[in-house]
């Protein structure tokens, strides 16, 4: 009984479209991360270069972000400005489903005016959604299966899952073909405008189509948009379809057409001589109504390599056929021109192909794109991230040839990515989104150089009317042809208008390219290391130590080495000497100069404002803050004035500019000038009633003071021309009620949009809108200074529900959230900041609303709206805090805070909610537990800080750590290595990394291995490693081992490249306490490193194993890292790749898995590795563990599956205990102890997790030689380690969670799951949560996340049934349903609220220490 949650989202971007999806004249970019979906929108942001582009290190003033660097050679000066694209997060959403292809429709009514998305899916579905801005959401207008059985060609044919499922739309959205399993293709019309399935749009009178008319009313919203689907087989289109390779919709044609590759027979590149050319592309138009089609043109003997069809727009048309030896144009008539990019064209095509076989290019994996619409250039984005220009020559308005030329970074700026790209799309002029699964996503700007094109382009002006008036992104003029038979008189006269190309091509030195935009990536993941954090790297005592997970992320130049952890460390800058403080805050006057002041527009924090504790009393105090301390003031009217003693204050705010500081206290109000003389006194009695009530919070906003009374009462304030405050004039809807707490916030972007009155005789004062939280759960707003009724009430804001309006109402109801605090203020970033609402409830949960302003179905503009943003971080608290807890210490927004607009959480557990413009608003646990109070903190030594007390009442200033990120929900810090790192593991005594890196290196045949001269110089590369020493304090490389001897010349350099043999890779590196002496028996923490020396095919893998140590050495000057060497122990050559290491037994050994054999092995005093036992597996080794000290073993193969066995030192044995009932290709196994329950959990290839148990008390599992498979869950990514956490260092035993052992997932696409046994009681109640969730809540694209889960296989397998992973009977729960809990409204909340909180929250590993 076991949980699975994904604790981050996945970063790997798979599939990206950009289209306007928002409304009719938006433009977002829609990005697909495996199975989360996003939607951005695109802010233009200007940047001032401060220093020269072209030097090492360049910056921009105001926005971090912006990669400046890779601007060309006189691109840009110093004092320009260069402006840039931002992404910025709209929505996402978790899907149950694995996106296997986007597409955009246009759709005849749509809610928001926009275009719909239409997204296919493993097992052949489809999902058509649009956006609701009445909701602001998505809504699923409908989804397709195509899963009969019954249009199965053949029941030898592979399963849907394990078929190409891709999809292509028609340019003018007529129809959506999907083609899944071997050769099916289902079509899916969509009704058009002037469309034959409309039938109303044809006029018998003019023999036409009738002129399009603009849509009159409310649009038809209750008719679908699509008509019946349909699915035909490629064979029925033509027999000779027989294995397709790829298809897609053309261009310019009036009919749907689509083009495809295929062939007759299967291709293969071992059958060039007997299958030479096999290839054929055919175009096919569709006529809908009937079902049929008509071939309209065929090219066969084209080359075997080509995999793709890319439909072309005008001005150049057709379709590029891309290969991975050649590109190959097919325009309109059938015309072909090709082009060879390496000499490996020749050998395996004789197809006609002009020669540029010198650029040696591999144009597998590589993606194209347009540059813009004016004469049809576009980029190439090769597999290793080079970029090239492909330009066409013409002949009139026919391609004459192909040209293709390299970019290079001091012409074009920027000559290549990271790593290779899964997705590209244009965002808009000049921009170009590339999505990448194994390095960084960015958005490309390019733009051209030459005078000449600008003379070009102004004497085409006229010619490009027609493509200025529709956006980029639009793609309407490019649907029709001149060579249409079927185009009418106005198409054709349209298309003339267009631009045609040029009759040479455009050279490439005319782009430059630059980077505007950065989306990070840990994926893919490949190996995994826990280490503990040092006193001097936690600040904190030993108590508050926790694992930092290192994981090698990355592939190619994209490689890096990424940290993670669950709670922020602030980073220490200063600690004060100032003792028995209780609370502070920190102010910036007008006045403010001096040494402080680094320049004129940044404002820095001179003053600060304390309550001191003292042993009957507490009082205020006032601190000047310099440079390097913070030191009490005295002398002024602060302290000895006519204001009288300074008391306790409740908040601390400043108006009028920075001129008033205003000091509020319990009772009264003292404002301060900005040299701190008294300027005025009020007291709060009131006069009418005699009451005197005290303050329990206070909001401000220039010109405005909201105070809210421990009455339940409040009091507003405005600072008048003269710098005078006085109280407004309350009326009987504010003086009727009773107030919990409130917030003020100016609306300077009227992002809330609210409707005033016409004849309101304020409305000149602006958009200060005071937001008030009523005891019955009410939200009242009020637009500052009119006091007189509210502009906006929602009396069902305690039912927190998912959608928030002024009409929600719940019926017959009393499940209320108890709200205690209310809050109104920006989060964000320097790119975008956004107005939330923030709401805290008595068990110091937090709750999120986004005010958003939609549209109704008649475009008519709807009332102000919350949208519940999902936060399922549920705070360390179970009891209910009281309010005046929550009062004393309550919610503190923090202005700046390393360039966020932050909002802090006090408790018992710290937390920050921060937000980037590219990820939602998170919520980040603060390791420093002591924490009581803290403010913000802007001065010349920390810089964007913060000062906070602990609890033994010390000052300390602290800073966010220099390089984190926040955007998945765990502080992250990414190292870039510029090499594939493919393990890594911890060396302990010396607190260093040991990575092994690998780069691709031209491989030559040798003398014996050649039977004739190499006379190409394209030669092929393979992986060559290295080991590599890596400072954890620096985070630079000090030391590199190396196998041979080189000769190096003297030179200064500090790291000498030193590799290992060509062809060897590392497969693994572990860190070992082996025995190093059989006399003494003496143990040493050591490095073992696996390696493989692959040779090619035909040759056998061998493997060594290295035995390393880390000495140290006298460092070099300047830099004391370099203390530390690598030291050889032993060095063993072995049959076979050494693919997975693990320490065994209690006496020192190691236990290696070397082709297809798992043997234990010694360490002998001679440097040699005796094997002492082995165990003949018989099958390519994925994985080998221990079960530390126990001697019990699990091992993973490629084709049979888990292997289970024991070790045994006397005498020296591997003994096999049970296997897998089942083959599973095992890719990460690891033992999972729960109790005195011992499961085994596997993760295959098809994105599974096998949890078997051995229980040789079972019947059924004969006597333990079968593994008992207990359930099978489905994580839709594809893994790569498995790894059981160690205890705490912290705490052993934490609670809630009785045993804290758990298992961390890592996948390709770069997210965190975990995996943790369940106790029977809450895997009974999470389980009937489980279902309840999945029958209650929405769930996105209208997948059912129940099916996403399932096995087919399992049920089967499992006593009782019921156990496929996810809420049947000793099944895996989801907790990425579970976690949901609190999605919905207080009134749908299932169960004992503690209780399940409880649960959930173990779900999210608390307590496991990392």
């Amino acid at each position: 009984m076991q949980s699975y949650t994904e604790l981050t989202p996945p970063t790997a971007v798979t599939h990206s479209l950009s289209f306007p999806f928002l409304s009719a004249t938006a433009n977002n970019l829609i990005v697909v991360k495996t199975s989360l979906l996003q939607i951005f929108s695109l802010k233009a942001i200007t940047n001032h270069i401060t220093t020269d582009v072209n030097k090492d290190a360049p910056q921009s003033a105001g926005l971090s972000g912006a990669d400046l660097s890779n601007l060309p050679s006189g691109g840009a000066q110093r004092g320009e400005r260069v402006q840039s694209t931002r992404l910025v997060l709209v929505a996402q959403y978790e899907l149950s489903g694995t996106v296997t292809s986007l597409a955009r429709v246009r759709i005849m009514a749509s809610r928001s005016g926009g275009q719909a998305l239409l997204l296919a899916f493993r097992d052949a579905k489809l999902s058509l959604v649009e956006w609701d801005p009445e909701r602001y959401s998505i809504s699923t207008i409908s989804i397709h299966y195509y899963e009969q059985e019954d249009i199965q060609s053949s029941p030898w044919d592979p399963v849907l899952s394990q078929s190409i499922c891709y999809l292509s739309v028609d340019p003018r959205s007529r129809c959506a073909a999907l083609k899944f399993g071997q050769r099916q293709l289902a079509i899916l019309p969509f009704y058009q405008e002037g469309d034959d399935l409309v039938m109303d749009d044809f006029d018998s009178e003019t023999e036409g189509e009738r002129p399009a008319k603009a849509m009159e009313g409310p649009l038809q919203l209750d008719k679908a948009p699509y008509a019946p689907s349909f699915v035909l087989s490629l064979m029925a289109l033509d027999p000779s379809l027989s294995h397709p390779v790829h298809l897609a919709f053309l261009n310019e044609y009036r009919d749907p057409t689509f083009g495809i590759l295929s062939s007759e027979n299967a291709v293969s590149s071992a059958l060039l001589h007997e299958r030479r050319d096999p290839l054929s592309y055919t175009v096919f138009t569709l006529d809908l109504e009937q079902r049929a089609s008509t071939t309209l043109l065929s090219v066969n003997n084209l080359p075997y390599d080509l995999y793709r069809v890319c439909p072309l727009q005008l001005p150049v048309g057709g379709a590029l056929l891309v290969g991975g030896n050649e590109l190959i144009h097919v325009d309109q008539s059938g015309k072909t021109n090709g082009i060879a990019v390496n000499p490996l064209a020749k050998h395996s095509t004789s197809f006609g192909l002009a020669d540029q076989s010198s650029l040696g290019m591999k144009l597998e994996g590589c993606a194209i794109e347009r540059l813009g619409s004016d004469y049809g250039d576009m980029l190439l984005i090769l597999n290793d991230g080079g970029l090239a220009l492909l330009s066409f020559g013409t002949d009139g308005r026919s391609v004459s040839g192909l040209h293709i030329e390299r970019a290079t970074k001091e012409i074009n700026g920027l000559n290549s990515l990271h790593s290779r790209v899964s997705t590209t799309s244009i965002v808009g002029r000049g921009r170009i989104f590339v999505g990448s699964e194994d390095a960084d996503s960015v958005i490309l700007g390019w733009s051209r150089k030459s005078d000449k094109l600008k003379r070009q382009r102004s004497r085409l002006d006229q010619r490009l009317e027609v493509v200025e008036a529709v956006s980029d992104l639009d793609e309407d003029y490019l649907e029709d042809d001149e060579d249409d038979l079927y185009a009418s008189a106005k198409t054709t006269e349209q298309i003339k208008s267009l631009p045609t190309l040029s009759s040479t091509a455009i050279e490439g030195q005319e782009y430059a390219f630059r980077i505007h935009d950065t989306l990070e990536n840990f994926g893919p993941m490949k190996d995994i290391s826990l280490t503990i954090p040092t006193m001097d790297d936690t600040h904190a005592g030993a108590a508050d130590q926790t694992y930092e997970i290192m994981i090698a992320t990355g592939h190619e130049h994209g490689g890096s080495v990424s940290t993670f952890s669950r709670e922020l460390t602030l980073h220490m800058s200063q600690r004060f000497e100032i003792q028995e403080l209780d609370d502070v805050w920190t102010i910036s006057t007008a006045k403010a100069s001096g040494p402080n002041m680094k320049s004129l527009d940044t404002d820095y924090d001179t003053y600060a404002i304390a309550n001191i504790k003292q042993d009957a009393a507490s009082t205020s105090s006032l601190y000047s803050i310099s440079a390097t301390n913070i030191d009490k003031l005295s002398g002024t009217e602060f302290d000895n004035g006519e204001a009288g003693e300074p008391g306790v204050s409740i908040d601390v705010g400043v108006l009028n500019a920075g001129t008033r500081i205003v000091q509020i206290m319990s009772r009264e109000l003292r404002i301060f000038d900005a040299e701190f003389n008294v300027a005025q006194l009020m007291p709060l009695m009131d006069d009418v009633t005699d009451s005197d009530p005290k303050v329990a919070g206070a909001s401000f906003v220039d010109p405005f003071i909201l105070l809210t009374m421990d009455d339940c009462s409040i009091r507003v304030a405005s600072l008048d021309e003269s710098g005078d405050l006085e109280l407004l004039e309350q009326k009987d809807s504010l003086l009727n009620g009773s107030w919990l707490s409130g917030s003020l916030y100016e609306d300077a972007n009227d992002i809330f949009r609210l409707q005033y009155d016409d004849d309101d005789e304020d409305g000149e004062m602006g958009n200060v809108l005071m937001f008030l939280l009523s005891t019955a759960g009410g939200l009242h707003v009020y637009r500052l200074p009119n006091l007189k009724q509210p502009v906006y009430i929602a009396e069902g804001l305690s039912f927190v529900p998912p959608f928030l309006s002024k009409d929600f109402s719940v019926r017959r109801s009393t499940a209320r959230e108890q709200l205690t605090e209310l809050m109104v203020t920006d989060l964000g970033d320097a790119t975008h900041k956004a107005p939330y609402l923030l709401l805290r409830t008595e068990t110091d949960d937090l709750v999120i609303y986004q005010p958003y302003q939609g549209f109704k179905e008649d475009s008519s503009p709807i009332t102000l709206r919350f949208l519940k943003i999902a936060n399922p971080n549920l705070s360390g608290r179970g009891q209910d805090v009281s309010i005046e807890t929550i009062r004393q210490r309550p919610l503190r927004a923090i202005a700046d805070l390393g360039g966020y607009s932050a909002v802090y959480i006090p408790g018992a557990s710290p937390r920050f909610i921060l937000k980037s413009a590219s990820s939602p608003p998170q919520v980040i646990p603060i390791k420093n537990k002591g924490i009581r109070t803290l403010c913000g903190l802007n001065t010349t030594t920390c810089e964007k800080g913060i000062l906070y007390i602990d609890d033994d009442a010390s000052v300390t200033a602290a800073t966010l750590p220099v390089g984190s990120q926040y955007h998945t929900g765990w502080i992250t810090r990414k190292f870039a290595i510029g090499e594939q790192v493919d393990a890594l593991g911890y060396h302990n005594r010396t607190g260093s990394y040991v990575v092994g890196t690998c780069s691709k290196t031209n491989y030559k045949l040798s003398e014996e291995e050649a039977s004739s001269a190499e006379d190409t110089a394209f030669l092929p590369q393979v992986e060559q490693g290295s080991i590599r020493l890596l400072d954890r304090t620096t985070w630079s490389f000090i030391d590199r081992y190396y196998t041979l001897p080189h000769d190096f010349p003297d030179t200064d350099t500090l790291q000498p490249r030193h590799d290992l043999d060509a062809g060897e890779v590392v497969m693994s590196i572990k860190t070992m306490s082996l025995e190093t002496s059989e006399h003494t028996h003496e143990r040493r923490s050591l490095v073992v490193v696996g390696t493989a020396i692959i040779r090619g095919e035909d040759l056998p893998a061998i493997g060594r194993i290295y035995v390393l140590d880390i000495i140290d050495v006298v460092p070099e000057p300047d830099h004391p890292e370099t203390g530390k060497k690598f030291k050889l122990i032993a060095r063993e050559e072995v049959k076979g790749a050494v693919t997975a290491l693990s320490e065994i037994g209690t006496q020192g050994f190691l236990l290696a898995a070397q082709g297809q054999k798992c043997m234990v092995r010694g360490l002998k005093e001679d440097g040699s590795l005796l094997p002492v036992a082995f165990m003949d597996m018989q099958c390519y080794v994925t994985a080998a563990k221990e079960l530390k000290g126990t001697g019990l073993c699990v091992m993973g193969d490629a084709i049979k599956g888990i292997w289970f066995a024991g070790y045994t030192e006397d005498p020296y044995q591997l003994r096999v205990f049970g296997k897998s009932p089942k083959h599973i290709e095992v890719l990460a196994a690891d033992f999972l102890p729960d109790g005195k329950q011992l499961y085994i959990v596997a993760a295959d290839a098809d994105c599974n997790i096998h949890v078997l148990q051995f229980d040789p008390e079972n019947p059924k599992s004969l006597s333990g030689s079968h593994l008992l498979p207990l359930s099978t869950f489905h994580t839709g990514h594809f893994p790569t380690t498995l790894t059981l956490l160690p205890p705490s260092p912290s705490n052993p035993n934490p609670a809630p969670n009785p045993n804290p052992r758990a298992l961390l997932l890592t996948t390709a696409s770069g997210s965190l799951a975990l995996i943790a046994p369940l106790p029977p009681s809450s895997h009974r109640t999470l389980s009937a949560l489980q279902s309840h969730l999945q029958s209650t809540l929405p769930h996105p694209v209208g997948l059912n996340p129940r099916i996403y889960r399932h096995v087919g296989e399992t049920e089967s397998l499992i006593a009782g049934g019921g156990g496929y992973g996810a809420g049947g009977r000793g099944g895996m729960i989801d907790g990425m349903v579970v976690r949901r809990w609190n999605e919905g409204g207080s009134w749908r909340r299932w169960g004992d609220e503690g209780s399940v909180r409880e649960v959930v929250r173990g779900l999210e590993g608390e307590g496991l220490g990392f």
